[in-house]
């Protein structure tokens, strides 16, 4: 063989590691809706966050910021948006929830959630088993760790798509260090609280939540994982 051959080779082999790294990855991580209590050490977190604004934004904007609770912060957040999420105060999200779930996405969203109401033994159709384990997005699901993620009103949707680019981003890098996360909506539909408790300015808009700590595998809420669709469901391709 010779030394073009075996460069090619030794290219391809290296381009197969790299993918193979992601798809692992990807493949890893999962919503984790139970977790262990002890803290990330910062150095961790500081490298989950070194990582992820390495994302792509729109003309470099790089909109994303984020407030960090950790330690008794956790516990003082947990306190006030867990209180205002039970007493039923309405929501006051930043960006509209979707106006309807159709078609196979009703059916994704329905066999998730089924899957996690099954792992947990709360029988089909028990709304306050459905309520009560709704309310666990106030708990950050045990996390010791919770950051929320907000964006320039000027940017509008294009800094909210900035942003879930960044989510991603976070969650496989902490996937790698061996760091569990949920992304959750559920804390951005209190997105006034959310400013007033941490000090944002009104031109802030919240989009997401994000706890994240270390798993509990021996918890049955992190027992099932989600299914995803087939690229046939998903892209058409144009050749002419």
């Amino acid at each position: 063989m010779d030394n073009a051959a075996e460069k090619s080779l030794d290219s391809q082999y290296g381009i197969d590691q790299r993918i193979g790294v992601l798809e692992e990855l990807l493949g890893e991580r999962f919503s984790c809706r139970a977790f262990r209590p002890e803290p990330v050490p910062r150095p961790t977190i500081l490298r989950i966050l070194t990582a992820a604004q390495k994302t792509a934004s729109w003309c470099n904007s790089q909109p994303w910021r984020l407030e960090i609770a950790s330690g008794a912060a956790t516990t003082k957040f947990r306190d006030v948006i867990y209180s205002a999420a039970s007493s039923g105060k309405p929501n006051s999200g930043d960006f509209p929830f979707p106006r309807e779930y159709r078609g196979v996405y009703l059916e994704r969203r329905r066999e998730s959630g089924f899957q996690l109401y099954n792992s947990l033994g709360i029988p089909r159709g028990d709304k306050a088993g459905y309520a009560r384990q709704a309310l666990e997005n106030f708990n950050f699901f045990g996390a010791p760790h919770v950051a929320i993620v907000h964006t320039d009103e000027a940017l509008g949707v294009y800094g909210a798509i900035d942003c879930g680019g960044y989510v991603t981003s976070f969650m496989l890098a902490a996937q790698a260090l061996g760091v569990a996360t949920i992304p959750q909506a559920a804390l951005a539909f209190h997105s006034g609280l959310v400013r007033q408790h941490f000090g944002l300015g009104d031109d802030r808009l919240v989009v997401c939540g994000i706890s994240f700590g270390f798993p509990d595998r021996e918890h049955k809420a992190n027992s099932y994982r989600t299914n995803r669709a087939g690229i046939a469901e998903t892209v058409t391709f144009f050749d002419e």
